[in-house]
C-alpha cells in the first residue's frame, strides 16, 4: 500500500507526501533490523546460558578430581616417610615395609583435563555474552590456564625411574596388582585415581632382605627421593593455583543458577 501510494504521488510530485512516506518506509526497516538483531541477540544470550548450566557439572566433577589428586599425593607421602625410616635402618620398619614403601613412594598421577574441548564452546563471541564480570574473567583464566605444570610427566621425578630399577620387576608386578593406583567413581562423576593407604603384600622374607639391602646401597635414592617429594609439593602448589578460577567459577555459576520448580 506505502508503495503504491509512493508511486501516485511521484507521478503527481507531491514532495511533502513522498518524503513522508520515505520516512516511513526507512523508520519501519530501520525498527525491523533493530528488532531482529535484539531477537537474535537475546537467543544468544539465552544460549550462553545453557552452556553455562551444562558447564557446571563438568567444572564439579573436574574439582573432585583435584580433591582426589591431593588425597592421593598425601598417601604416598606416607609411603614417603617409611621409606625414609627404612633407609634411617629404622628397627619399626621391616625390610617387607620398607620395599614395598619405596615403591609405592614412586606412585604418581596427573591431572586430566582438557580445557580445549570448553574453549571450543566458548568463543570470544559466547565471552562477551557473559554479562557477569566475575563469570566471565574466571571462564576466560580457566580457558587460557596452562596445565603442563600438573601433567603426570611434572612428577615422572629420577626417583620414580631409580627405585624401579632396584626392585625386581616380579615384586613391582606383584605390589603394583595388589596394592598399585585403582579407579573409583566420584560423586560428582569423576574417575577418581586411589593409591590405597595400606598395602599387605606379602613377600619372601629373604627376596625382601635381598631388595632392601639394595636399596639401603644406594643411598643416593634418599636424595633423589627428597626432590621427588619437592616435585610433588609444586605440583600440587600450582593445582591449587589452577582450582581457584574454576572453583570461583563453580560457586558463582552456583549462585546464579535458578533452581528447577518442583513438580
Amino acid at each position: 500500500m506505502i508503495l503504491r501510494r509512493l508511486t501516485e504521488n511521484l507521478r503527481g510530485q507531491n514532495w511533502t507526501a513522498i518524503t513522508i512516506e520515505f520516512l516511513i518506509v526507512v523508520t519501519g526497516v530501520f525498527i525491523g533490523t533493530q528488532v531482529s538483531n535484539w531477537n537474535q541477540e537475546r537467543l544468544e544470550k539465552q544460549a550462553t546460558k545453557r552452556m553455562l548450566d551444562q558447564l557446571q557439572p563438568e567444572l564439579r566433577s573436574q574439582l573432585e578430581f583435584f580433591d582426589g589428586v591431593t588425597i592421593y599425593f598425601a598417601t604416598s607421602r606416607r609411603y614417603a616417610d617409611e621409606a625414609f625410616a627404612g633407609w634411617r635402618g629404622d628397627p619399626t620398619i621391616s625390610d617387607e615395609r620398607f620395599v614395598i614403601a619405596a615403591y609405592q613412594a614412586s606412585q604418581i598421577t596427573g591431572i586430566a583435563i582438557n580445557p580445549d574441548s570448553w574453549a571450543l564452546t566458548f568463543g570470544g563471541s559466547q565471552l562477551r555474552d557473559i554479562e557477569d564480570p566475575k563469570i566471565r574473567r574466571n571462564l576466560e583464566l580457566t580457558l587460557t590456564a596452562d596445565y603442563a605444570p600438573v601433567e603426570f610427566t611434572a612428577v615422572a621425578t629420577r626417583y620414580r625411574e631409580q627405585v624401579r630399577h632396584v626392585i625386581p620387576i616380579d615384586i613391582q608386578d606383584k605390589v603394583r596388582i595388589e596394592c598399585g593406583d585403582r579407579n573409583v567413581p566420584g560423586k560428582e562423576g569423576a574417575i577418581l585415581i586411589v593409591l590405597p593407604t595400606t598395602c599387605a603384600t606379602k613377600i619372601e622374607p629373604a627376596v625382601a632382605h635381598q631388595i632392601a639391602s639394595a636399596l639401603r646401597a644406594r643411598p643416593d635414592l634418599v636424595g633423589e627421593l627428597q626432590w621427588h617429594l619437592a616435585a610433588i609439593a609444586t605440583f600440587m602448589a600450582n593445582v591449587e593455583t589452577l582450582s581457584m578460577p574454576i572453583r570461583e567459577l563453580e560457586k558463582e555459576l552456583a549462585a546464579t543458577s535458578v533452581p528447577a520448580k518442583a513438580s
